[in-house]
């Protein structure tokens, strides 16, 4: 079994940068995607970005638009998700996904189906 927890989320200003953080426990070599979606309120859940768990190919929304990174730490079964220039509209619950399937879904990365496994959450809030 496979646990995600998120932490990272913040109140801040416009402008400023947040760094998430995903941590898995459990049969953490099951995992063969991760991600990040995010979901504003009275708004559907979107993907943010996904990484491959056994290199450093990584998909990002086109929404991000630069602003958003996605790494990975395996030696310590992180993901992390940077965000820079925060702007009001990033206002939204960050939630971390992993997909348990071994195969490629790099043509699929951005749909929540693909994720069997969701953390909680971590909430970023954006004033102006």
């Amino acid at each position: 079994q496979v646990r995600l927890v998120e932490s990272g989320g913040d109140s801040v200003q416009a402008g400023e940068s947040l760094k998430l953080s995903c941590k898995a426990s459990g049969s953490t070599s099951r995992i063969s995607y991760w991600a990040w979606f995010r979901q504003a309120p009275g708004k559907e859940r979107e993907a943010v970005a996904a990484i491959y768990a056994g290199s450093d190919t990584h998909y990002l929304g086109d929404f991000t638009q630069g602003r958003f990174m996605i790494s990975r730490d395996y030696a310590k079964r992180t993901i992390y998700l940077n965000i820079d220039n925060l702007k009001p509209e990033d206002t939204a619950r960050y939630y971390c996904a992993a997909d348990l399937r071994f195969r490629d879904i790099g043509g699929s990365w951005w749909s929540q189906s693909e994720y069997a496994v969701w953390g909680q959450g971590t909430q970023v809030t954006v004033s102006s």
